[in-house]
């Protein structure tokens, strides 16, 4: 596929049938709703959405409101900053519209979207905003939203996850969440959670906030600190140049960097799966299981910074994280029956460690400071995806230092052991980057997450750095679930994968969530855990979506019937 020439949208024939399949890949060329412009270290993002640019037909994307596609673009801008343009400090975003600035989700689309599809939306749309405040928190990419016009639902959303939010004095201009007064549901991509949780809104400020259709105008948004500050039509470019200069001073990016070019990534998709260079994901829609292999770099990767710089999109770290992100996003996204994901890696896990060592020794180094930080938000990716996920350590596994992430995501880790054979026995090994490079959304790595903050046990473990262990010490050290042997290996694991098979699809998304995180939660942790659980039910039931929900009959005059029963 071709980012820059294949629709985000299209058909495939799978078994005779026809299906409908959304890519994540696309370009600036092809952007219909986003303008992206720099200006030295600053960045504008200016929103003005196209009405009859939707990504699926049916409804006009009126009153700069959202939808998958608008998403897509933005998700594709943001890493074209990172990447394309790293001396950008601080990314502006505005309307390119009068007196609107974002109205939000569509309504209309939710209205005739499949309940999938809406939570898979909202999932992504706020994966993406927690990496616009990923890269603010690890990579110094600040962000401001320069208010001008109504700013209503997701796009108070995309607001919210900016460093600081201006708005415009004009008694016009306002901020609102009405998911729960116009819709019945809530805000799903985070709302509610980062008005507590980030701007520090009091609970019955927030209350009266969340249940107001109209919106707060600038001088009541100041006082409830829904906005950081607000300045007349005529001051206001004053304003947003004074909350620029701020926002550039915090960062803690270095300035005059070229960047290199985000080639379009090339995966090739048929019946059995979506193959890529490092990444291949095998689709078994009879048993619903994907297996994913992720493959080690068969030599040393480039290890100085004119070779890395030199090498690009194809610096096989960069390359991988891409790949697996949209490996990701497509078999969430196209494959919602295979509930069971088998994570396996394939190589030299000598090469593996050396990688992470080339990491470690240009950590400041621009491009794998931002190549670790988009490794960092595809591992969360896969920790808030509501598959039932399972790594698989067998002979030519490579799941040592970064690779042994993905196995410390999945909710269980199987070890092949071999007592006769110790020498072709599989290993594995711990480097570094198990020890803070990629904190999961709790804010934890995932062995603090995996022994429940026990630090005498990470520390034990950080002194194995230099150990390939076999399965019995793996066993014995906590880091894998269980290790049948070469006579067991094959029936514990068919029987394993076909148990998971049988449980309730509902009922596992809703044990895994809670499970994935003990302990303290962020606002992270608490916004997926809505998302799994709140949002999940809420956008089935006939208050919402009924023939006589608030979110059917949004538009048309009548008034909700809800069924006023408090469970």
């Amino acid at each position: 596929m071709n980012a820059i020439t294949e629709p985000l949208l299209f058909k495939q024939t799978l078994n005779g049938e026809s299906r409908e399949l959304v890519s994540f890949a696309t370009h600036p060329s092809r952007y219909q709703h986003w303008t992206l412009s720099v200006d030295g270290d600053v960045a504008r993002l200016k929103l003005d959405i196209n009405e009859d640019g939707g990504i699926k037909p049916g409804y006009k994307l009126k009153l700069n409101s959202y939808d998958l596609g608008v998403d897509i673009e933005l998700h594709d801008a943001i890493n074209r900053i990172r990447f394309e343009h790293p001396a950008v400090k601080v990314v502006v975003f505005e309307s390119g519209k009068e007196k609107i600035w974002c109205s939000g989700a569509n309504i209309y689309m939710l209205g005739l979207s499949t309940h999938a599809w809406k939570v898979n939306f909202c999932k992504f749309t706020n994966e993406t905003r927690n990496g616009l405040e990923d890269s603010s928190r690890n990579d110094g990419l600040k962000s401001l939203a320069a208010v001008t016009g109504a700013c209503a639902g997701g796009g108070y959303e995309l607001a919210l996850a900016c460093d600081r939010i201006v708005m415009v004095d004009d008694r016009s201009s306002t901020v609102s969440l009405p998911e729960v007064p116009l819709l019945g549901v809530l805000p799903g991509t985070g709302g509610l959670t980062r008005v507590t949780d980030k701007r520090k809104v009091r609970r019955d400020l927030a209350d009266i906030f969340c249940t107001t259709s109209e919106g707060v105008r600038a001088d009541r948004a100041k006082d409830w600190k829904l906005i950081d500050g607000h300045a007349k039509p005529q001051q206001f470019g004053q304003l947003i140049a004074t909350e620029i200069e701020a926002l550039r001073a915090a960062s803690t990016k270095a300035g005059g960097t070229k960047g290199i070019e985000l080639t379009p990534v090339q995966v090739t998709i048929d019946a059995a799966g979506y193959h890529y260079a490092t990444v291949d994901a095998q689709v078994d829609r009879t048993t619903r299981i994907a297996t994913i292999t992720v493959r080690a770099p068969k030599a040393a990767i480039e290890s100085s910074a004119d070779a890395i710089e030199a090498a690009g999109a194809n610096w096989y770290p960069l390359q991988l994280q891409r790949e697996l992100d949209d490996a990701i996003l497509n078999l969430r996204t196209n494959e919602l029956e295979v509930g069971t994901w088998v994570i396996k890696t394939q190589g030299d896990a000598n090469q593996v460690l050396k990688m992470d060592q080339v990491l470690a020794n240009l950590k400041d180094h621009w491009l794998v400071r931002e190549t670790t930080g988009a490794l960092r938000r595809t591992l969360a990716r896969i920790d808030v995806t509501s598959r039932s996920l399972i790594a698989l350590v067998e002979a030519g596994s490579c799941f040592a230092g970064t690779f042994y992430e993905l196995a410390l995501a999945c909710d269980r880790i199987y070890m092949l052991d071999l007592p006769d054979a110790p020498d072709s026995a599989p290993t594995l090994q711990l480097s570094a980057a198990n020890f803070g490079w990629f904190p999961a959304v709790n804010g934890l790595t995932r062995l603090q997450t995996r022994f429940c903050e026990d630090e005498t046990v990470v520390t034990q473990l950080q002194g194995l750095s230099d150990s390939a262990l076999r399965a019995d010490q793996a066993l014995a050290l906590g880091l894998v679930t269980l290790t049948p042997d070469d006579i067991d290996w094959d029936d514990e694991i068919r029987i394993m994968l076909e148990e998971r098979a049988s449980l309730s699809p509902d009922a596992m998304t809703g044990m895994e969530a809670s499970l994935r995180f003990p302990g303290k939660e962020t606002m992270e942790t608490r916004i997926f855990g809505r998302l799994s659980a709140w949002q999940n039910w809420i956008f089935i039931r006939p208050n919402a979506v009924g023939e006589d929900g608030a979110l059917k009959l949004f538009g048309t005059g009548k008034k909700a019937k809800f069924d006023w029963k408090r469970i």
